[in-house]
């Protein structure tokens, strides 16, 4: 008798809230995800991009297999994180297309990766326009990176009602997942024996039976299916531990079926960031889970789609209304002070979500009039401009937006009314990122997540104040004082009113102060005449450069265009800069009735800087431009760390030559006291432990590498007992190897960078910590690829072996994915020709 049909599906919910500033459209530094840049970054290094070439290891930890997870699970990420990860860490969103490009050879031509509603609302609570334009918005993204058609779509925090499955279904969605707990009663889709319908059995997270699909039938007469996910197993990934061993992860879920005949799919959702982020190697537990249940003759693999086509549903479910996976109130956690809190803080409340909530709904609909009336000229209709819209985020280019605007226009527009109908646009897509689920998620309106929602309110305030005028600068008002009612744990935090004021009021940008940050950071940089600033575009139409000593003076015109909403307008400027940080710059709007002044102005800067008289200069810096000025505090935060670190550079330069050059003039003897056993003076171990660090930062820096200087310093530091910076240098040992194996893939036959690469893993390898060079592993590994399709010389294989090595790669029992997946399809087509 044949084995029952048994499935397995592991579906990872991959997902960051968009993190990027509002008014720059880039994300800045934040620094509770040091030591990286960002969140976005940290996890990508932790787990998006582990996924995408995770190891399996032998018993002596040296890898035998480098799997794409994302070609053998079911997943969803979100359209923003996609975004960002397309911009920044190219290399990771090539990994996710890919795996869903071989997850379609692997289940039947059904791709695993799922659309996820797009900047993760919570789809219940938000009106229905604004649902719509979200599952819109979902689908075009998906269809634009997977370049196929959704077949499933991730419901944020998968919150879900009635009316939101209808709109799924409107859209030729055939299935999404909930939780066991969201199922409200099941009955069997077949007539009972006497012809009626069969009676409904209540369910609960418990007594559900999650092996199997169910349809949910709607009342507009359309249904969706629905995979419930098994509850028990799931946690057990997320929070007790499961993913310690991929053995016992591959048991657990190998052990999730029943006796019955029937076909049966066991199948966990997650947090994706379960596999690495939040489980340090979870990723490693899941590739090797994955093929421990391929090899397994009691279950395969599948994802959703392959196994609905496979196995249709048998009986229908009802859901209960307004309910989540991660609220145990229904949707409470994003409206109300409902209980469900991080738990860090017990004695905090979490009252301000409503008020954060029925301000942000309040600023949505005070904006719907003002929206129609002033783009009932502009557009035949805004609503479907809106739904449209996306095809402009997806690709800022001119020709995006001609076209956007030629297909929704209600006539050809002028430059003023092409301007009018983007803000528009801007405006509507702010006022949906303004309801990204985080912002109510945590415990504390003044986090980061929070205070990013507020943000967004304040670009859509902004942009209402330019389109609407006096009844755009009202709003603002309004919505203010309604904040106000919105309390924070922390005293000094006041209320959402007093965080609008601090933090969101000083991240407003217009082109007067990208002008500032231009005419700053032109101080430092050599700007070509056409440049990029963040979303800003600066065409330089005057310059010129004056210096006295240490004193500097820098002024021109400059044509500041925003590439977002093509608003645009020449500027003048000047800047001064006095030595160190000490700068200051001034920026007005070109008038050409003043063209005279400013000419004299320029005369008299010049005569001023010349002659060193920097109090006159500063006169005219009031006099001409109106007495507002900008400092280097006036910068964007990622440019402002640049440039002080630039100022610090010299100053840093000489400090490490003295603490160098002392530690050399005194080695002997702290060796002598080191080897006797005596104490060594604070100061001179202090100059020892910067010197012995800073040379072997050099030595690693090197082109090509420094083995002698490497050997020779990390010998001192152990014969001195110098602590090592391990975090310093370990970073500067993966970049450099990551930096050989890019020049090796770029000139593989170039026997030269074979030998430089082998240099640098042979001396990295002798550092005393463990190296992160997880980069260059992957780099090796997709040389090796085209390597073996080609006839390559007897001594470069040797090498590029031993290299593989030397990155503790395990090349005689190396398994490449690709040589796997040829056997199965031969295996199947054997198995084929023998039906």
């Amino acid at each position: 008798m044949p084995k029952p049909a048994r499935y397995v599906c592991i579906h990872g919910h991959f997902y960051q809230p968009p993190r990027e500033n509002p008014w720059l459209e880039q994300v800045e530094t934040q620094d509770s995800a040091a030591p990286f840049h960002d969140w976005n970054e940290r996890i990508t290094s932790e787990c998006y991009a582990p996924n995408g070439a995770s190891r399996i290891v032998n018993k002596r930890n040296e890898i035998i297999r480098i799997l794409n997870n994302y070609a053998h699970i079911s997943f969803n990420f979100g359209p923003t994180l996609l975004s960002w990860l397309e911009e920044n860490a190219p290399r990771t969103y090539r990994m996710v297309l890919e795996g869903d490009r071989a997850s379609q050879k692997r289940f039947s031509g059904h791709g695993s990766a799922m659309a996820q509603i797009y900047n993760h609302i919570i789809m219940p609570l938000a009106n229905t326009r604004d649902r719509i334009t979200q599952i819109r918005w979902a689908i075009a993204d998906f269809e634009r990176r997977f370049g196929r058609k959704p077949e499933g779509m991730w419901l944020a925090e998968t919150a879900v009602d009635s009316e939101t499955l209808e709109l799924l279904a409107d859209h030729d969605i055939r299935f999404t997942i909930l939780a066991p707990g969201q199922c409200a009663r099941v009955r069997p889709s077949t007539k009972s024996a006497s012809g009626g319908e069969v009676a409904w059995t209540e369910t609960d997270a418990e007594t559900l039976d999650t092996r199997q699909p169910y349809v949910v039938r709607l009342k507009t007469g359309r249904e969706i299916a629905v995979f419930f996910y098994d509850g028990a197993r799931s946690r057990a990934i997320a929070f007790e531990g499961l993913l310690n061993s991929g053995d016992n992860f591959a048991a657990r879920l190998i052990g999730g079926f029943t006796a019955n005949a029937t076909p049966q799919i066991v199948h966990v959702a997650t947090d994706g960031e379960s596999y690495g982020h939040h489980h340090k190697h979870g990723e490693m537990a899941l590739s090797y889970a994955l093929k421990l249940i391929e090899k397994s003759a009691d279950a395969r693999l599948t994802n959703y789609a392959e196994f609905l086509d496979k196995v249709p549903p048998t009986c229908e479910a009802q859901i209960i209304e307004n309910t989540s996976w991660s609220c145990a109130h229904g949707v409470g956690r994003w409206c109300s002070n409902c209980g469900c809190n991080m738990g860090s803080h017990p004695d905090w409340t979490q009252q301000w979500r409503r008020p954060l909530r029925d301000a942000l709904d309040w600023l949505r609909d005070a904006i719907l009039p003002m929206t129609e009336k002033a783009a009932a000229p502009l557009f035949e209709d805004v609503w479907a401009a809106r739904d449209a819209y996306i095809a402009v985020v997806l690709e800022r280019s001119g020709d995006a937006t001609a076209k956007f605007l030629a297909s929704q226009a209600a006539h050809e527009l002028n430059a003023a009314e092409r301007i009018t109908a983007l803000k528009l646009m801007e405006m509507q897509r702010h006022a949906l990122l303004m309801y990204t689920s985080c912002g109510w998620f945590f415990d504390e309106i003044s986090g980061i997540e929070t205070v990013q929602i507020i943000a967004y309110a304040g670009r859509v305030l902004q942009l209402a104040a330019e389109v609407f005028g006096e009844d755009g600068e009202k709003l603002e008002t309004q919505f203010v004082e309604l904040l106000r009612k919105a309390k924070s744990n922390v005293p000094e935090q006041g209320d959402g009113a007093t965080i609008y004021q601090r933090q969101i009021k000083t991240m407003r940008v217009g082109l007067e102060q990208v002008a500032a940050h231009y005419a700053i950071s032109s101080i430092f940089t050599s700007y070509s005449d056409e440049a990029e600033l963040f979303c800003y575009s600066i065409r330089r139409l005057t310059y010129e450069v004056v210096t006295s000593g240490r004193g500097r003076l820098l002024f021109g015109q400059a044509r500041v265009g925003s590439q977002i909403t093509q608003e645009s307008e020449t500027v003048i400027y000047a800047v001064v800069h006095f030595g160190d940080q000490n700068i200051t710059a001034v920026v007005r709007r070109h008038d050409p009735s003043r063209e005279e002044e400013y000419k004299d102005f320029v005369q008299k800067a010049r005569s001023a800087v010349i002659g060193a008289d920097f109090p006159a200069l500063i006169r005219l810096f009031d006099h001409i431009f109106d007495g507002r000025t900008y400092s280097i505090q006036s910068l964007f935060r990622d440019e402002q760390r640049r440039i002080v670190k630039l100022i610090l550079a010299s100053t840093i330069s000489e400090v490490e030559s003295s603490l160098i050059a002392i530690y050399e003039d005194h080695a002997s003897l702290l060796h002598f006291l080191g080897q006797n056993g005596l104490p060594k003076p604070p100061a001179l171990s202090l100059a020892a432990s910067f010197a012995v660090n800073a040379k072997l930062r050099q030595a690693l820096e090197s082109e090509p590498i420094d083995a002698l200087q490497v050997r020779a310093y990390r010998g001192l530091a152990a014969g001195d007992q110098i602590e090592i910076d391990r975090s310093a240098l370990s970073f500067i040992a993966d970049q450099k190897m990551k930096r050989a194996m890019v020049r090796l893939q770029a000139d593989f036959r170039n026997m030269a960078q074979l030998e430089n690469a082998l240099l640098t893993a042979r001396t990295l390898n002798e550092l005393p910590f463990e190296l992160n060079i997880w980069q260059a592993q992957n780099i090796w590994y997709d040389i090796l690829k085209p390597s073996r399709k080609r006839e390559m010389p007897e001594e470069w294989e040797r090498k590029f072996m031993e290299l593989g090595s030397q990155m503790k790669i395990q090349v005689n029992e190396l398994v490449v994915e690709e040589d796997e997946d040829a056997a199965r399809a031969v295996e199947a087509s054997a198995a084929t020709l023998m039906l």
